[in-house]
């Protein structure tokens, strides 16, 4: 395991993951509340639920952009000032539109949350625990979805505004973190890459990783660095050399929304209805999703530097099609029995999470070289979160258009395909440096 230092830094760091997941998840409880007090219409309610969303896809696509100018540390902290601002403007809000800014800015701050909290941790890691130590983002995000849906539960019923102290509460996790920034490092990969500042990069490469040689380490990036510059005469993601890496992204990040995954999670209940539950047993169905996702997103932290990425994902696609099939079948075949349908269910998102889920950050915060790793990084999560606002939004007119057993098995199908994508073209990147990577991707 990495030395104490490094995962604090991680650790910190993936602080942003938490709010990302509290911030997405903690608006169910207040939805309601908020559409009575302000009369909202049917489309003014659908925008407060998904206005954050919108501003995740936003944040995703510019994330990169303060990432490589300012550095990943001041826009960790600016990312933990908008979690913070975002928290404290929709419990005051005083109207429906000031409150639908503030949720915009939250979802600004997960969208480059997502991009900037991976990159900054692939960047500090040592090659041997690197994809622990990003995984622990992911983690932290199905942590704070959880968490939220916790908070929510205990702050339910606390009068006539509990839904502004359901949304308040994220000002506490929003400011420790905002105060742990501070003790981070700079990456020093970005120091080397951007600013030049070789005995700064040095002196925190050898703290980060006592065992390996700083100055051999910082040599090689400066090559890389250097190499890379003279082949592109720039820093543009959108040339030759570079559709390796970038093809691999965005395909990953296909490929996991695809999946069917937030459709599930979001419409857990209205499935689980679909299949014959009652509401009860329907929310009680959901709630289980979430524990199991935490749960294998917490085994699978432990096993991505032991099996690999591309062993996890192997495992994960055969997983999830053979689940994804089962559910097709049930609804095809009208078997609703014995809650048939939860469980394949639950045993679909306990391997997308010991996979798909844990594994997209890390791989796509490693494929890409230095000198583009920001923007790399930042097309890979805009494609991603454009497919979830996409599938979201159009997941209840196909499943009732087409039925449970289509579109369940157009999800399966999708899955087939991954597991051709991860057999013919993913490579593994386990316990390999970022710039031994760069230079096995990058076309010459």
């Amino acid at each position: 395991m990495a030395n104490k230092k490094v995962f604090f830094w991680a650790i910190t760091v993936a602080l942003g993951g938490f709010l990302f997941g509290f911030d997405t998840a903690v608006i169910s409880g207040a939805e309601k509340s908020i559409q009575e007090l302000w009369s909202l219409s049917v489309f003014e309610h659908g925008l407060t639920v998904s206005i954050a969303l919108i501003g995740t896809v936003v944040g995703s696509l510019i994330g990169g952009i303060p990432s490589d100018r300012f550095g990943r540390r001041p826009t960790l902290f600016a990312i933990a000032v908008l979690f913070l601002l975002s928290a404290v403007g929709t419990a005051l809000a005083p109207d429906w539109f000031t409150f639908l800014i503030f949720r915009f800015l939250g979802g600004i701050g997960v969208g480059v949350s997502s991009v900037t909290a991976p990159l900054y941790i692939s960047e500090i890691a040592p090659a041997k625990s690197r994809g622990k130590l990003v995984a622990m983002f992911q983690f932290n995000v199905v942590f704070g979805i959880l968490m939220a849906y916790l908070s929510n539960y205990l702050l339910a019923g606390n009068g006539e505004h509990d839904w502004r102290w359901m949304l308040g509460v994220q000002a506490v996790p929003s400011v420790i973190f905002l105060v742990a920034i501070l003790f981070v490092p700079e990456s020093p990969r970005w120091l080397i890459i951007k600013r030049g500042k070789l005995e700064e990069a040095k002196r925190i490469l050898s703290i980060a990783d006592p065992e390996s040689n700083a100055s051999q380490v910082v040599a090689e990036i400066t090559i890389s660095a250097q190499t890379e510059k003279g082949k592109s005469g720039g820093e543009s993601i959108w040339i030759r050399q570079y559709r390796t890496p970038l093809l691999l992204a965005l395909l990953f990040a296909f490929f996991n929304q695809v999946s069917g995954i937030n459709a599930i999670i979001y419409y857990a209940p209205r499935i689980f209805e679909m299949a014959g539950l009652g509401k009860s047993s329907a929310l009680l169905s959901s709630a289980g999703i979430g524990l199991i996702n935490f749960l294998f997103t917490l085994l699978a932290i432990n096993l991505i530097d032991r099996f690999g990425r591309r062993t996890l994902m192997f495992i994960g696609s055969f997983g999830v099609i053979i689940t994804l099939g089962l559910v097709a079948k049930a609804f095809y075949f009208q078997e609703f029995d014995n809650y048939s349908v939860p469980v394949y269910l639950f045993i679909y998102i306990a391997f997308f999470a010991l996979s798909q889920g844990a594994v997209i950050w890390v791989f796509i915060s490693e494929i890409f070289p230095n000198q583009v790793r920001a923007s790399g990084q930042a097309l890979g999560s805009f494609m991603h979160w454009l497919l979830a606002a996409a599938i979201a939004f159009t997941f209840p007119y196909i499943s009732e258009t087409l039925g449970g057993g289509n579109t369940f098995m157009i999800f399966c199908g999708m899955m087939v395909l991954q597991l051709l994508f991860v057999w013919k073209m993913m490579p593994e990147t386990k316990g390999t440096s970022l710039e031994q990577i760069e230079k096995t991707l990058i076309v010459h």
